[in-house]
């Protein structure tokens, strides 16, 4: 089941799946604002400081980053995706499964966003609650006659009790306890662990290229205004990504899946 709620003043979905899981996605960005597993643990962070009116981008859950991440092009950092107001086109219910599909294309998008990236373009954003397991999958289509490059990420926000006791598993150069700021770049295996000290996530991807993890720390934080200056300690980004631009053909599309698994 799905309805229509509110996350500060913005417009929402929340969906229910038969055991009791809840996710909601905000319309303004089709940003999963919080996901609660089948036992009603919160697995998402969200900054106290974040504007929840569409003045800005939101700080927490998981912002959808296209068609270019950070400052790694001469458009809008991070794309315009985060800060345009998308459609839901459907949602429902299947074997205790609950969905709610989101939809955005070129015409969607502000104008004084879109004289930055002038290219025709349609996005799918589909959440899926599967029992202790959310699937977020994310298309890409080039809707217009020519060529265009672009990057992507789901830069999610993972609620931890505490920064520096938590732990990443599964990339090549092997496990990495979290100390310090962190901002690295990994090309990505097929699935992750995180041990976030009060239980583990699962975190699958295809189509992806890398994983980005990231915390601020300290002292970046307080320079954050959409942020407090403690919540550092209480978060950790690891978000599937494609960095760097890439080519899409004139009607080509591109998928990309990431599945988070609550095992603890």
């Amino acid at each position: 089941m799905n309805q229509m709620v509110t996350v500060g003043s913005l417009p929402a979905v929340r969906i229910t799946s038969a055991d009791g899981a809840e996710a909601t996605i905000t319309l303004y960005g089709a940003h999963l604002t919080s996901w609660k597993s089948a036992g009603g643990k919160e697995r998402l962070f969200m900054s106290s400081q974040s504007p929840l009116d569409g003045s800005a981008a939101i700080r927490g859950g998981v912002p959808v980053i296209f068609p270019q991440f950070s400052t790694r092009g001469t458009g809008q950092r991070h794309g315009v995706a985060r800060l345009s107001h998308w459609t839901l086109v459907d949602s429902g219910r299947e074997n205790g499964n609950a969905w709610a599909e989101f939809a955005l294309g070129d015409a969607d998008v502000p104008p004084a966003l879109a004289a930055g990236w002038p290219h025709a373009f349609a996005l799918r954003l589909r959440f899926t609650l599967r029992g202790n397991a959310i699937e977020m999958r994310f298309n890409v289509r080039n809707t217009g006659k020519e060529d265009w490059d672009f990057a992507c990420a789901l830069h999610t926000y993972y609620a931890v009790p505490s920064f520096t006791r938590t732990a990443l598993e599964g990339l090549d150069s092997g496990r990495i306890d979290f100390g310090p700021k962190l901002d690295n770049i990994y090309a990505a295996p097929p699935a992750l662990t995180l041990d976030t000290g009060d239980g583990k996530l699962d975190l699958q991807q295809q189509g992806f290229t890398e994983f980005v993890v990231w915390n601020p720390g300290a002292e970046a934080a307080a320079a954050l205004t959409d942020m407090a200056d403690h919540e550092w300690q209480h978060f950790v980004c690891i978000e599937p990504a494609r960095v760097d631009k890439k080519p899409l053909a004139a009607g080509a599309e591109w998928t990309g899946l990431h599945t988070i698994t609550a095992t603890l």
